[in-house]
Formats: structure tokens, C-alpha cells, sequence
């Protein structure tokens, strides 16, 4: 073989290459090319036929049509038609990556091929972004407006982020688009990216006055949601709200309101994930032939695309626009062609505690300026928008009392009470509105056996700690153990407050350690009030949700006193029937009731030994001058006791919650506000 042929063989076989290459990039979707990192492609002749067709495609006002491949060949017709339609600036639209994509590309192949056309059609497409913004900050889904919900603010499939992504990249000159505009525009950009923002802080939805997150549209008048097509109608999105959030994550120096705003969607986006279910989906000939949702315990967590406003409920659509609550209830066109469910919000999740260290308790850090006084807010109108934060900027072992007051609100989160922040007191709101939310549960740490002792939403381990006029709960539902509130530290009190959960709602231990409930309503199906500390329930409302136990001590040898429950009150719900007073969780268990009203659902033996003999004579149930149908001492098990009335003068609270440094903590159960 010749020297000739040889080298005309290699340009042949490389010839090939590069044609083979350039034709894998064109069978690409439009998307997928703008996005590529290939700097060697954009150099190429075939980048530059692909960029006349997008300068062919733009109209003069700026925009571009949506949903057009840009890079498919254009015959001499067509480009004729294009250039007739170039004063026609209906239909331009910022939907479906609609001129984000096209700027994109042509800022690429501007930085390997720097024709000034290139440099003209991305400056007009940020002019065109910048005329087509409302004086409200959000913007339509085409400009010129169309008629319908297209003017509608518009954050479905990330439009209006896309939007600010690209302002942001050029106001902060990050280097991003090779394209580097005036000064002037660059103002220009950075006014429209602060009424963007502005915009979305505004139009955060809020539910029973909580903040959550945004609609898929917004009425461009009201800032209220807003309904699309017919199966899109006014609902919380679990999908456009995921990249609002990492938008305002992306900011630097974010403001108060955009602390709070991230805060109470990363706090919504917890609630409303959901877990143990999955979507399955058949594929016949690369088309989806079928969509359901399959129980799988292992799955990751999704989110809903639609959500009711008022309870967060997931919905769905057919065409006819009537909501159902079940997928399987859609018709096939809509199930199989529409994305009803999302795994974005996992991004935010993802990158949240370390935007939360670097931001957030960096801003509310220097907001607070009496230490010893301060405020918890979610709407951002306090000193924190966060308890644990609160409580972390608190001074250690303090003189005086640190009084955290929290408004009312949903705090979809685990707060911790360390053993140096003593002297800390939580006050809220309200009762009922007041909310310390999260759903930890045995199963869901499964770090052994005792991983029940790790699911609590507050856990306490500071001494002197009071809480008063809030709702403690753990949401996880009958899963097994949950604790709402574990108490391991002394004196501590807990005044009007609800303790919700399932099993093992209340958790107080520590040997010596001693608690006060005041006017409390606590509920819970198994042994919901448990643990070895001394603790008096005063005047509490205990409601059983389940046949089970209301107690399980585990009362140290060594201690005089285990549960005492004062002039309390027993109720139930309608399905618990058959319920006992209390139950040995370690054999010296001691609990005593007096003074109770007792409801019909206490079992006439009122107590039960969980199997262990030697608990009726190491344990000490009793009860005294106690009243209602649950109350039988004549039918009670032969080893509980009913107190003569000189054995009860010997339960008085300044006996039982006495401390052992009485002259400085003396009444401290009742020096507490």
C-alpha cells in the first residue's frame, strides 16, 4: 500500500469519525445540547449551521417559540417563513426552557466562535427577559401577554427560576455567559433579579398563617395561586417548589425574609414527603404504557406535584377537572403522560444544613438583641425562625432565666435542650397553634435496640427548664415507639401544654431527677407516660387512644416517690374500652392516682404486672378518694393499694417535688413564669 493511499485512508476513517461524532450530537435533544460541555463541537461548522437556525428562529422583539429543535436542518422554505415572521412576536415564551436555552447556546459557541450576531441575539434575548417582567416581579408565560392563564405568574416547570438564573449569573458577574453586557444592563439585571425575588417572598403561600411554599402559577393581580389546564388547578406544588428553594439558597447575604422563606419550605417540604411508596412503570416499545403507585418499604421519599392548600393532601387530575385522591382514578392519557410525582425537593433537603450553618444561623445570630429574651417567628418577624437555633445562640449555664417566645406556627422540627442550657424557658403563642412538630419513630432510626430514645421531638437535658402554652407532638402515627417529649434532666415544668403521640408519647428519667405537669392534656395509645423520674401530673387531662396502658414506671429502688397524678381527669376515645391505670416497666415501679375522675374505659383491676411476679411485691400502685365509672377499688388486683387518708397528707407537692438545695430552688415548681 502507497504512502498516499494510507493517508488518504486515515482522512477518510477520520472524516468518518467526526461525522459520526457531529451526527450523535445532532440525534441529542435540543435541551440536552445547550447543556453539553464540548467546546470542541462548538467550534465546528455544525455548531455555527445550528446557530443560524437559532438566530433564524428569535423574533425581533427578543423570544422564542417553544419546543422547537434547533439544531434539525432547515430547508430554503422554511427559512424564508422565518424570516417573514420575524415582526411577529406572538407566541415568544420563556416555557419549557424556551430562550433560556437559546441564550445558553449561544453564549457557548460565542466564547469559540465570537461572531458579534451571536453577542446581538443573546443581548436582545436579556432585554426581552427584561421587558417581559410584571412591576410586581413575576413574570407571564409569554410576552406579549396571551389570553387565558398564560398570564399568569408563572413558576410551572421552573420558567420564572430560569428566568432569575440567568439575571443572577449576569448581575454578579460570575463569568457564566461568555457574553459580558453594559453596565447599564447589568443594573438593569440586577433591579429585575431583586423584584424577582421580591415576588417570590410575597407570593410563598401561607396556610393557617404558616408559611409553605409556592403554586405552580400565581394570579398576576392578587399573588394568589392560580389554575392552569383543567387538571392543573390552584394547589401547593412539591416540584416548581424545590427549585424556588434552591434559588434563594443560591443567594448571598440572604435577607430575613428569604431566611424565613427557606426555612418554612425546607420545614413543608419535611411534613409532606412521601415515604414506603414508589412509582412503577410499564414501558412497552419506549412508550409508558402504564403508571401505579406500589407499597415499597425501602423506597426514597417523593413528593406530590399537586397538594391541597389547606391540608397539603395529594390530589390528581383527568381532564375534566375534577379532583381525585387516588392515581389509579385518572384516566390512562393523563396518568401515563403527566409527571404527578418528584424527587427535587431531595436537592433542597440535601444541601440544606449547610446553607443553614453558612446562612441562616449566621444571619439571625446578630438579630437577637437581649440574649435573655427573645423571639421565635416563622414569618421572619422575630429574632430566629427556628427553636434549636434559639436555643443554640442561648448563653450556657446563664444567671437568669433565657425566655424563647415562639409564635404561633407548624415548627416541623427535632429541638434539643442541652445540658448546658439550663434556666431556658419556652412560652408560646397558643396552645392549639403553637406547634413543635416531628415523626421519628423506632423503625425509622433502626440503630438497635434502643433507637426508641432517639425519636423524640424535644428532648430535654437541661435542668430548671419550663415550657408552657404549646403543642408538643410526634406525627408519626401507631408505628411503634415515637416519644413527643423526653425529659431527662430536674426541675423541670411543662404548664398548658399538649403532649401528643402514640406509643411512649411522655419519656421522664434520671434517678433524683423530679418534673411538674400543670394543666396539661396528654395522649397516646401504650405506655404513653413512662420512665423512672419522680413526676406530678396537676390537674392533667390523660386520654388513652388505644387499649393499652396509660403508665410504665421503671421508679428507682432508692426513690420515695415515682408517678403522682393529682386531681386529673381520665378520658378516652370511643374505641378504647379496656385500659389499665399502669404497668411495671422495671419492678419497683410506682404510681399513684388521687383524686382522679376516672372514665368507663379503666379496668375494674385497674392494673396489670407484665408478666412479672415479682413486680406485686416490689412495685407501689395506689390510689385515693379517686371517682367516675373507671374507678373500682373493690375490684382492683389484691396487690395495689388504696391510701388511708393519713398515707396521703404524705403526698403534698412540696413533699414529692422537694429539692435537695432547698434554699435555692425552693418552690421551684411554682416560681416558673
Amino acid at each position: 500500500m502507497t504512502f498516499l493511499r494510507k493517508i488518504r485512508i486515515a482522512l477518510f476513517l477520520c472524516f468518518t469519525f467526526v461525522m459520526s461524532v457531529q451526527a450523535q450530537i445532532l440525534d441529542k435533544s435540543w435541551k440536552s445540547i445547550t447543556e453539553m460541555d464540548n467546546d470542541a463541537w462548538f467550534v465546528s461548522a455544525e455548531a455555527k449551521a445550528v446557530a443560524e437556525n437559532v438566530l433564524l428562529y428569535q423574533r425581533n422583539i427578543g423570544g422564542w417559540n417553544k419546543n422547537i429543535q434547533m439544531q434539525k436542518p432547515l430547508s430554503n422554505a422554511e427559512k424564508k417563513e422565518l424570516l417573514a415572521l420575524k415582526n411577529d412576536p406572538d407566541h415568544c415564551t420563556t416555557d419549557n426552557g424556551a430562550t433560556s436555552q437559546e441564550m445558553l447556546f449561544l453564549s457557548k459557541i460565542y466564547e469559540q466562535q465570537p461572531d458579534e450576531r451571536y453577542k446581538k441575539a443573546f443581548l436582545s434575548g436579556v432585554d426581552y427577559l427584561l421587558k417581559a417582567q410584571y412591576d410586581n416581579g413575576g413574570w407571564p408565560q409569554f410576552y406579549p401577554l396571551r389570553k387565558g392563564y398564560y398570564t399568569h405568574i408563572t413558576y410551572n416547570d421552573d420558567s420564572m427560576v430560569r428566568i432569575l438564573s440567568i439575571l443572577k449569573e449576569i448581575k454578579d458577574k460570575t463569568g457564566y455567559y461568555s457574553i459580558e453586557p453594559s453596565e447599564a444592563i447589568v443594573e438593569k439585571c440586577k433591579i429585575a433579579f431583586d423584584k424577582g425575588i421580591d415576588c417570590i417572598i410575597k407570593t410563598q403561600f401561607r396556610q393557617n398563617g404558616i408559611l409553605t411554599a409556592w403554586c405552580a402559577q400565581h394570579d398576576e393581580n392578587t399573588l394568589l395561586p392560580a389554575k392552569a389546564r383543567a387538571y392543573e388547578l390552584p394547589s401547593l406544588s412539591g416540584k416548581e417548589s424545590a427549585k424556588i428553594v434552591l434559588l434563594l439558597m443560591d443567594i448571598k447575604n440572604p435577607s430575613k425574609e428569604v431566611t424565613a422563606a427557606v426555612n418554612a419550605a425546607v420545614s413543608w417540604f419535611e411534613k409532606v414527603k412521601i415515604t414506603g411508596l414508589k412509582e412503577e412503570r410499564t414501558v412497552i416499545n419506549g412508550k409508558i404504557a402504564d403508571k401505579k403507585m406500589v407499597v415499597d418499604a425501602d423506597a426514597p421519599p417523593i413528593w406530590a406535584r399537586f397538594m391541597e392548600l389547606d391540608n397539603n393532601r395529594p390530589f390528581f387530575c383527568d381532564r375534566d377537572g375534577i379532583k381525585k385522591y387516588s392515581l389509579s382514578e385518572i384516566g390512562e392519557e393523563r396518568r401515563n403522560g403527566y409527571s404527578w410525582y418528584t424527587n427535587e425537593p431531595k436537592e433542597v433537603l440535601k444541601k440544606y444544613p449547610k446553607w443553614k450553618k453558612e446562612h441562616s444561623l449566621k444571619v439571625v445570630k446578630n438579630t437577637a438583641k437581649d440574649e435573655y429574651n427573645v423571639i421565635v417567628a416563622q414569618d421572619g418577624s422575630g429574632d430566629y425562625t427556628s427553636i434549636q437555633e434559639a436555643v443554640y445562640n442561648s448563653p450556657s449555664f446563664p444567671y437568669k432565666r433565657v425566655t424563647i417566645t415562639i409564635k404561633n406556627g407548624v415548627y416541623h422540627e427535632k429541638v434539643r435542650i442541652p445540658e448546658w442550657n439550663t434556666k431556658i424557658s419556652f412560652v408560646g403563642e397558643s396552645k392549639e397553634k403553637t406547634i413543635i412538630s416531628y415523626d421519628d419513630y423506632f423503625g425509622k432510626i433502626n440503630l438497635g435496640r434502643n433507637s426508641t430514645f432517639m425519636t423524640p421531638t424535644v428532648l430535654v437535658e437541661a435542668n430548671d427548664f419550663v415550657v408552657s402554652d404549646l403543642t408538643i407532638e410526634n406525627s408519626a402515627g401507631p408505628v411503634g415507639q415515637a416519644i413527643a417529649l423526653s425529659v431527662v434532666a430536674d426541675r423541670v415544668v411543662v404548664s398548658n401544654c399538649n403532649i401528643l403521640g402514640n406509643q411512649d408519647t411522655l419519656y421522664t428519667s434520671g434517678e433524683g431527677f423530679k418534673s411538674y405537669f400543670k394543666n396539661c392534656f396528654i395522649a397516646g395509645t401504650v405506655d404513653f407516660i413512662f420512665g423512672g423520674a419522680t413526676a406530678v401530673f396537676d390537674n392533667c387531662n390523660i386520654h388513652a387512644k388505644s387499649n393499652a396502658y396509660l403508665t410504665a414506671a421503671s421508679t428507682a429502688e432508692s426513690s420515695e416517690y415515682g408517678f403522682v397524678f393529682l386531681n386529673c381527669k381520665l378520658t378516652a376515645d370511643e374505641k378504647a374500652t379496656e385500659v389499665y391505670l399502669g404497668r411495671p416497666w422495671r419492678i419497683y415501679a410506682k404510681t399513684v392516682f388521687m383524686n382522679c375522675e376516672m372514665g368507663s374505659h379503666i379496668r375494674k383491676e385497674g392494673w396489670n404486672n407484665w408478666s412479672k411476679a415479682d413486680a406485686e411485691k416490689a412495685s407501689f400502685y395506689a390510689e385515693y378518694n379517686c371517682s367516675g365509672p373507671g374507678f373500682q377499688p373493690q375490684n382492683r388486683v389484691s396487690w395495689s393499694h388504696q391510701l388511708k387518708r393519713s398515707e396521703a397528707k404524705e403526698y403534698t407537692l412540696d413533699k414529692i417535688l422537694a429539692d435537695s438545695n432547698a434554699k435555692e430552688n425552693r418552690n421551684w415548681y411554682s416560681n416558673f413564669k
